[in-house]
């Protein structure tokens, strides 16, 4: 019936399923590494991403992501409010499921990602700020960003630059605008120490992500076929390299292995592989994973300390550098064996690949970076972003939500 196959429509409503489970993930992950005093506050910026982007996708969101293209930098307004949205498949995208379904999927890819940034202002930022940063950042960077990436005749596809599930999109937008607005927020007040709160959170957190990633990438195959599985198999298998080398050099560097460092590892290789996770083949998933937790780690542990922002909960450390270096990785290792809709890359003869993915990932790097600066400089002169040095102190929890995580135990 009007080109629709039960079977891969099964499959990504499934992964479309996972994909919403990853965002309830992130506020357990980035919970768990907050003081007592901010948990919920913590929780809420994720929570609040799946409600207010719900709503602005429908509006306007996949209109300007995925509606007829203007110029190669936006869509226009064909599907405003969803109209012309309906059972039967939009074929420029998906000719086997229903335009509806590819509609939700990538909706839940567009609440991850602004959430996603939350982990670099976690206490200290005010709330209803955060509130209208959602807005504006979903509107003028995230949209934008999926069509030039996926949209048909967006500017970086049609240069040909490879991203499969969101390393431009997702992960890079989200880390660079994350250290942006990190270092515009300043660094928290260090009054007392600032260390997890609960780390069988975070890693509870991380592994409902591990879990839902298979719906992000597996999913971003659209059907049940031999991409959909090459990106499952090179997602558990980079996630499981990178946790390994994360810990590998905690124990260089500290003589110890931490859970928290390994559950971190893990997201940073899911990170890493996200662009390239149908375009390479398993073998390369272990490098990507592997090089990938060797960089995240160095960004957390040595880079944010020599030059001194403070990335609450490393947004930046994970998701901008483990995303740029999937960018890379996938003009590297890319492979038309795997995908010949993809392309070749440097190991497999074609370097010029590697350029063009450059290119996107400076694009998107300068685009997020200088779009989301105006968003917050203007929210800061018209409401505020910081909240008070009395309200940090007391926590967020109480001072802007009035309620206790943990019935006044400190």
């Amino acid at each position: 019936m009007n080109g629709v196959n039960s079977g891969d429509t099964a499959f990504v409503i499934f992964s479309t399923a996972l994909v919403m489970l990853m965002t309830p993930g992130l506020a357990l992950f980035y919970a768990g590494m907050v003081r007592k005093k901010n948990v919920l506050s913590t929780t809420m910026h994720s929570y609040v991403a799946v409600v207010i982007v719900s709503l602005q996708w429908i509006l306007v969101g996949y209109t300007l992501a995925f509606g007829k293209d203007i110029s190669g930098i936006i869509g226009n307004f064909q599907f405003a409010g969803l109209k012309g949205v309906g059972f039967v498949p939009n074929a420029d995208y998906a000719a086997t499921i229903p335009h509806q379904a590819f509609m939700l999927f990538q909706l839940m890819f567009a609440i991850i990602t602004p959430a996603l940034i939350s982990g670099a202002i976690a206490e200290r930022m005010k709330f209803m700020s955060f509130v209208v940063f959602l807005v504006l950042w979903t509107t003028l960077v995230y949209d934008p960003l999926a069509h030039w990436v996926w949209g048909v005749n967006g500017w970086i596809r049609n240069l040909g630059a490879l991203d499969f599930a969101g390393g431009d999109v997702v992960h890079i937008s989200s880390g660079v605008s994350a250290l942006v607005a990190a270092i515009m927020l300043g660094a928290r007040k260090r009054k007392e120490t600032v260390t997890p709160h609960n780390i069988p959170m975070t890693v509870l957190g991380a592994a409902l992500l591990w879990f839902g990633w298979f719906g992000f990438n597996a999913g971003s195959a659209l059907g049940i076929n031999n991409l959909a599985l090459n990106a499952f198999i090179t997602t558990n298998t980079a996630a499981a390299a990178s946790a390994l080398a994360w810990g590998v050099c905690e124990y260089i560097h500290r003589k110890k292995v931490t859970t928290l460092g390994v559950a971190s590892g893990a997201v940073a290789g899911l990170v890493a592989i996200t662009p390239g996770a149908g375009f390479v083949s398993p073998l390369a998933s272990i490098l990507i994973g592997l090089i990938g937790g060797v960089i995240c780690f160095s960004s957390v542990t040595f880079l944010k300390a020599k030059l001194g922002y403070d990335d609450a909960l490393d947004a930046f450390g994970c998701h901008g550098i483990g995303g740029i270096w999937g960018g890379i990785a996938t003009g590297i290792f890319a492979w038309k064996g795997i995908n010949t809709a993809g392309d070749n890359g440097v190991l497999h003869g074609n370097i010029a690949l590697l350029g063009k993915q450059l290119v996107g990932i400076g694009a998107t790097i300068v685009y997020a970076a200088v779009v989301t600066f105006i968003i917050l400089k203007v929210i800061d002169v018209v409401m505020g972003l910081r909240v008070t040095e009395e309200e940090e102190q007391a926590g967020l929890d109480v001072s802007l939500h009035g309620e206790d995580a943990y019935g006044g135990l400190n």
